[in-house]
C-alpha cells in the first residue's frame, strides 16, 4: 500500500525477485512511478478498505507492506491485513518513532523512517558509545553498533566477546557484512554490531572504549 518512492522501489525489487506484486494507492497518478515495465497489478483505492484489498489479492498474499505517507493509514491497513486476512508477514512504515515503539510492542513490525535515518546519521557523526539498530519487542535485547578503541585492532573477536560478556552478531568490513569466526581479527575500519541485554550497554561501552587488559 502506497506507491511513493519506497512503495514503487519495493514493488520493483520484489518483482525482480520473481514475486507477484500488487500495488494499492488512492491516487492514479502515483502509479506513474512504476513505469511501463511493471507487470504487477495496480489497484486504485484506500489501502485499509477490505474491498480494495480483496481486489489486490490479499487473500493469497504472503506479505503486506503499508508504506503510504500517513501513519494512521499504515497502521490501520497493517492491522486489517494481519487480523482480518491473516497475512503473516506485515510491516508498516511509521514517521513518529513514539508510535512505532507502541505498535512494535503490539506485535506489528514497524519501520520508523525519520528515527532510522537520524540514527544512521548519528552513527557516522558521533562514532562513540552504542547506537541501537534493533530492539526485540520486549525491549530486553538490542543489536547495537559499538565504537571500539583503536587499541583493539589486531585482537581476536572472541577476546572482545569474552571480556565484554556479549556476542558480536556481525562486522561491517569494507562495506560488506561479515560473520566472525573463532579466528577473526578486528581490522582498522571495521564496524562492530553487538547483541546485548539493554541494561548492559554502559558496561559494554566501558570495555570497548578502553585498552585491552595486558597479559592476554
Amino acid at each position: 500500500m502506497g506507491c511513493g518512492r519506497v512503495g514503487s522501489t519495493l514493488a520493483h525489487i520484489l518483482e525482480a525477485q520473481t514475486h507477484t506484486v500488487a500495488v494499492v494507492d488512492s491516487r492514479e497518478a502515483a502509479f506513474r512511478r512504476l513505469g511501463s515495465g511493471f507487470a504487477g497489478k495496480r489497484v486504485m483505492g484506500i489501502g485499509f478498505d477490505r474491498d480494495t484489498l480483496l481486489e489486490a489479492g490479499i487473500e493469497e498474499a504472503q506479505a503486506f507492506a503499508a508504506v503510504s505517507s500517513g501513519d494512521n493509514s499504515n497502521i490501520l491497513a497493517a492491522r486489517v491485513a494481519r487480523e482480518t486476512f491473516g497475512v503473516d508477514n506485515v510491516v508498516a512504515r511509521i514517521y513518529d518513532p513514539g508510535r512505532a515503539e507502541v505498535y512494535q510492542r503490539l506485535g506489528i513490525p514497524t519501520v520508523a523512517t525519520v528515527r532510522w535515518t537520524a540514527d544512521q546519521m548519528m552513527r557516522r557523526l558521533l562514532p562513540h558509545g552504542t547506537e541501537p539498530e534493533w530492539r526485540d519487542p520486549t525491549g530486553t535485547i538490542r543489536l547495537a553498533e559499538v565504537a571500539v578503541d583503536p587499541s583493539w585492532i589486531g585482537q581476536r573477536i572472541t577476546r572482545l566477546e569474552s571480556e565484554s560478556g556479549t556476542r558480536v552478531a556481525f562486522l561491517t568490513r569494507l562495506g560488506e557484512g561479515l560473520l566472525p569466526g573463532p579466528d577473526t581479527v578486528l581490522q582498522d575500519g571495521d564496524l562492530m554490531h553487538i547483541i546485548m541485554r539493554d541494561e548492559d550497554g554502559d558496561r559494554v561501552e566501558d570495555v570497548f572504549r578502553n585498552r585491552p587488559e595486558s597479559g592476554h
